[in-house]
Parts: structure tokens; sequence; C-alpha cells
């Protein structure tokens, strides 16, 4: 074969959906594909687990989290804004495995602990401890909007950024920082510790 055989890469039909969801609301927020893949992926990995994510937004993370989402998983999110949180669960209504919480964060504490935690909205800043603590052993936690820094410690507009230096060197975490865009990175750390064993779905 001649040259690069180059294949586009497809994008969910619900992640496509949340978008123009969040067009419809203004929503701006939403994450990068870079970023939706890796979710996708981290959902993939346990494909029997419980997989979370505080701040639903119009969806996006959340249909890219779904799109990797095993057939005994299931998925529960968080939104503060009602109406934001309405439009969003229409998305995944036909999915009994997908539940579109309304609230503060901590509403997710109920369901814990998490196999894959995305925690892209309350929590990841105001109680970083607390969400380290809702990880299941083996649970993969995925934070993104990072600035890429060259530096160690990692820096942020010129001072050490406390917030990544805590979730990088957290000693219950294995973690890493990846580059998503050529401006942007995202933290994937691991909690330390034997996983649960995979839940398995009656036949």
């Amino acid at each position: 074969m001649k040259g690069p055989f180059i294949r586009e890469r497809a994008v969910p039909p619900r992640v496509l959906a949340a978008e123009r969801l969040a067009t419809e609301t203004g929503f701006e927020k939403s994450c990068t594909a870079e970023v939706g893949r890796l979710l996708r992926t981290a959902a993939a990995a346990k494909p029997g687990g419980v997989v979370a994510e505080s701040g639903t937004g119009a969806g996006v993370g959340t249909a890219w989290l779904h799109s990797g989402l095993g057939d005994g998983a299931r998925l529960v999110t968080v939104e503060r804004d009602e109406k934001l949180a309405r439009r969003a669960a229409g998305v995944f209504a036909d999915d009994g495995r997908v539940g579109v919480l309304t609230g503060d964060w901590r509403l997710l504490e109920q369901h814990a602990p998490f196999d894959v935690f995305f925690c892209d909205g309350g929590g990841k800043r105001d109680d970083p401890g607390r969400v380290v603590e809702l990880l299941a052993p083996g649970g993969i936690l995925v934070l993104d909007d990072f600035t890429p820094s060259a530096e160690w410690p990692p820096r942020f507009e010129g001072v050490v950024d406390e917030l990544r230096l805590f979730y990088l060197t957290h000693p219950d975490l294995d973690a890493t920082e990846v580059l998503t865009t050529p401006t942007g990175s995202a933290i994937v750390a691991a909690r330390r510790g034997a996983p649960r064993q995979t839940r398995r779905t009656a036949r």
C-alpha cells in the first residue's frame, strides 16, 4: 500500500447529540475530543464498574464515558444547573445504566466507591482529598483543564501549581500528566491497592 492509510476517527452519536445541546444552551466548557477519547478508554477498562462524573454540563464528557461503558457498568453524573441537568439527562433517557443527578457534587458519595471518576466539576479544587477517597482500589481518576509545564514542581502563571502537585504526588495514587493538546493536559491516576473483582451480570 502506497502512503499512509488514514481513516477518520468516528465520534459516537451521543457525543454529537450532547455537542448540539451544548451549542443550543450556550454551554462552552465541554471537554475536548482528545479528553473524551481518554474517558472512553478509562470506562472501557472497567466493564463492570461504577463510573462517575462531577460536572455533567451538556453531557459531552458523559457521552464519551458512555461510549466505553460495559454492559455491567453504571454511570452516574451530577450537575448543579437544574435546567442543564434535565436537558443532558434526555440524551441518555433510553439507557438505564446512566443516572443524571441535580445538585452538589457530594451527591455522588452515595454511589461510591468509583472504578472511574472524571472529576470535572465540584471536588477537584475544593476537596481533592475527598476526591481520592471516593476511588475504589485500582480506580482510575481523570482530571483535565491543566496547562502543560516543563518544570518540576509544575508551575502555572509563574508559581507552583499546588493542586496539580497534590494529585501527582499523593501517596495513595500512581499518577501521571498527559498532553491532550499542544496547550492542554490531563492528570490520569490509579488508586493503589488490589482492584475489586469485576461484577458479572446474570445470564
